[in-house]
């Protein structure tokens, strides 16, 4: 394992993409003592692995801890554990394909679609308030706003309620337990926002079932086989997935395009085409760790059961076996483009389309009313390596 690969070093942070270089030329697959993880570094593999079945996020629905070799959760982060587990992204087998099943019924492209309107609007008056100022944070201004409002406008969380604008620090303090070895401060924060969250989310449904809307707590609340942790676990998923890889596309996308000098083209087919470039060039989650369930091989290593892979998505997205010999380059006009920055098979990401309209609209609109957006200091990286995204983005128009 090359020594190149360091995610708590903020070098490897604010550029890993050599260290991934390194990867795949030197293997398929390579033991990284540090957090006892397989890493994957290649686009085939990462692709393959992430459809394959003897690979799961949990491994209860099949072992017990003892039988899989593995030490049982903290009783004390059991609050975080209870809420994670049971979200789309960590079920496994007939319960998640019954809960996607069920989910999707109430997460429709048309209920997607009704939102364009709404998105569009937040987005204009958004970027709007950035120019008034003469800019400003990107990202806490735009960036983060937009797809916590969306969130809480499709879950149906009233403006009076004082609970949106804890949306966002309760979605920050969750998703740090998805870092590499978490701190205990970390886990605590994390165990605090997911009591006080699904304590606010239990109230809510509550007073849905007394009073049903158009909105999505009020279908899943009409969809019976839920139980109402899974309603709960899935609208904190909604936010959390939703949130960080909208804010961080935003975000790291500017950078990149600040960086590089260029602007996409803003007519709608060569924006969507930019937005997924910028997806695959810089991508949001740049790891995602499965269980491996039954013994596999990756490049003549076997992984034994047991284990945990890293896939890393960041290294894949720009790997020139699959991307040519531009892998490293950006390219706003890249049509070929199979990215993996959504997952792929049964745990591809259910709020891609969301995502997708949100980003569309915040791009959109940033080159409409402030064309001439430049860098006004340059951005510090977050400490995060699984979820990498900068600290913030301050700009002038």
């Amino acid at each position: 394992m090359d020594a190149a690969f360091d995610p708590w070093s903020p070098e490897f942070v604010a550029d890993p993409y050599p260290a991934y270089a390194e990867l795949r030329a030197t293997g398929r697959a390579h033991w990284f003592a540090p957090t006892r993880q397989w890493l994957i570094p290649h686009h085939a593999d990462v692709s393959a692995l992430l459809r394959d079945r003897r690979l799961g996020r949990t491994y209860t629905h099949r072992f017990t801890h003892e039988e899989f070799g593995r030490a049982a959760p903290d009783p004390a982060y059991e609050p975080f554990h209870t809420l994670n587990d049971q979200g789309l992204l960590d079920l496994e087998g007939a319960d998640h394909t019954r809960v996607r099943r069920l989910v999707s019924k109430a997460f429709t492209p048309a209920r997607v679609e009704r939102l364009a309107p709404a998105v569009r609007r937040l987005a204009a008056g958004l970027v709007g308030e950035l120019v008034a100022r003469g800019g400003g944070d990107l990202l806490a201004l735009v960036a983060e706003p937009l797809p916590v409002a969306v969130i809480a406008e499709m879950l149906g969380i009233p403006e009076e309620d004082e609970e949106r604008a804890r949306l966002r620090p309760w979605s920050a303090a969750i998703c740090g337990m998805f870092e590499l070895n978490p701190s205990e401060e970390a886990a605590r924060r994390a165990v605090r926002a997911s009591v006080e969250f699904s304590d606010y989310l239990r109230e809510l449904i509550a007073r849905r079932r007394r009073e049903p809307g158009g909105d999505l707590i009020s279908a899943l609340v009409g969809v019976e086989e839920l139980t109402e942790q899974e309603m709960i676990s899935t609208c904190v998923l909604l936010l959390n997935a939703g949130h960080e890889a909208t804010v961080n596309t935003a975000v790291n996308g500017w950078w990149t395009l600040l960086r590089h000098g260029v602007r996409p083209d803003p007519a709608p087919e060569k924006l969507s085409t930019a937005v997924e470039e910028l997806l695959r060039y810089d991508t949001p989650l740049q790891m995602f760790e499965r269980w491996v369930l039954d013994d596999i091989e990756v490049g003549g290593v076997t992984l034994p059961r047991g284990t945990e892979v890293a896939l890393l998505l960041g290294s894949a997205n720009r790997d020139p076996a699959r991307f040519g010999p531009t892998a490293g380059d950006l390219d706003l006009t890249r049509s070929d483009n199979p990215h993996l920055t959504f997952g792929a098979g049964v745990h591809y990401c259910l709020g891609a389309p969301l995502a997708r309209l949100e980003l569309h609209a915040l791009f959109g609109e940033v080159l409409r009313q402030a064309p001439g957006l430049r860098l006004a200091a340059e951005p510090v990286w977050r400490p995060g390596y699984v979820i990498r995204g900068f600290e913030q983005l301050l700009v002038e128009v």
